[in-house]
């Protein structure tokens, strides 16, 4: 990969569409690439469902959403989201940064522009999609999500950010005008800790009936994130056992500033509890058939519970259930002791 000639990028359009957590694991790297280029536009490209996690960010100056996932069910809408993004680049971009690497993110970034950086053919899965990128970086596709996101939208620039400089970062997720009404469940006499019981699979998902217990033994003001029916129910029978109150449903940017406001995050691999890393709150997360070293990075206060099971990032096993095999006692410990040192 050539680097670029920083004084001639003016524009910038970064193309990641989704999910929640691989977004969130992108974000961090708009801190360094302002560090050399204070003055550049960022614009984003993004899925419609995941517009807020991005409203409100300094560094971004506009979000442009898409709506492919419609198309499974509307096959007729592709050649508006084409025109949509043919009109798009008449912003002419300077540089285009596809940090998803699938073939559908990369004819999204070409449809933006000629000069588009991605990851090379060895480092992504769907490696067709490396054919439609100027320059390429490489880095395994089994290595950490936050250092892949961090490299292929940095090192164009001749960056060299370290693992030091992403755990010195800033916070970075930001709210603004949030439904005031999560404040009514904020308890200023006791810790608050926010308990992120959903996930996009079952098997990433921990005991609700070992939940109930760890709730009971820590005894601090529990809070329920909720994201679907399915979930809502969990959340009514663990709250049928114990003092945890549920939340109402959030919107994205109301459960950002929830977030910033609770002691404590514990949940599954999922992008709520992604969150927590993101805004420099205290969080233990619960890894089972994915791989904790891969999804998340650990700090002091962000730390990782895996179960035995040894994943090969390349193929999870969809079979594998083994994150309800976590004891209690380890996760009441760990709580514990990030909550009173």
């Amino acid at each position: 990969m050539s680097e670029i000639n920083n004084g001639t990028i003016n524009k910038i359009a970064i193309v990641k569409l989704s999910a929640l957590g691989d977004i969130i694991h992108a974000i961090v790297a708009l801190q360094f690439i302002k560090k050399v280029l204070p003055n550049v536009q960022i614009d984003w490209i993004v899925e419609k469902a995941f517009y807020s996690i991005l409203e409100h960010n300094p560094h971004i100056n506009a979000i442009h959403t898409v709506n492919l996932k419609s198309l499974k069910k509307n096959k007729f809408g592709i050649m508006e989201e084409v025109r949509k993004l043919r009109k798009l680049s008449l912003n002419n971009y300077d540089l285009i940064i596809d940090a998803q690497g699938l073939i559908k993110s990369s004819i999204v970034s070409k449809l933006l522009g000629t000069n588009v950086v991605g990851f090379d053919s060895s480092s992504i899965r769907e490696k067709f999609a490396s054919f439609f990128y100027k320059n390429t970086i490489s880095i395994p596709y089994t290595a950490n999500t936050i250092d892949r996101n961090v490299k292929v939208m940095t090192s164009i620039f001749g960056l060299g950010v370290s693992k030091d400089d992403v755990l010195n970062k800033d916070s970075f997720l930001f709210y603004k005008n949030e439904d005031k009404i999560i404040y009514d469940f904020i308890d200023k006499k006791r810790k608050n800790i926010a308990f992120v019981i959903g996930a996009s699979k079952s098997n990433k998902i921990y005991s609700k009936e070992k939940l109930v217990n760890i709730i009971k033994s820590l005894n601090e003001n529990t809070l329920i994130v909720w994201g679907n029916e399915e979930e809502h129910q969990v959340a009514l029978f663990i709250a049928s056992k114990t003092e945890a109150k549920v939340l109402p449903k959030m919107d994205l940017n109301t459960l950002k500033a929830l977030i910033a406001n609770v002691d404590l995050v514990i949940g599954n691999d999922t992008g709520p509890t992604h969150m927590a890393w993101a805004l420099n709150v205290p969080s233990i997360t619960l890894f089972g058939n994915t791989p904790g070293y891969r999804n998340t990075y650990e700090t002091n206060i962000n730390v990782v519970l895996e179960s035995n099971t040894k994943v090969n990032p390349l193929k999870l096993d969809k079979q594998d259930f083994s994150i309800s095999e976590i004891k209690e006692e380890k996760i009441i410990s760990l709580a514990k002791s990030l909550l009173h040192g």
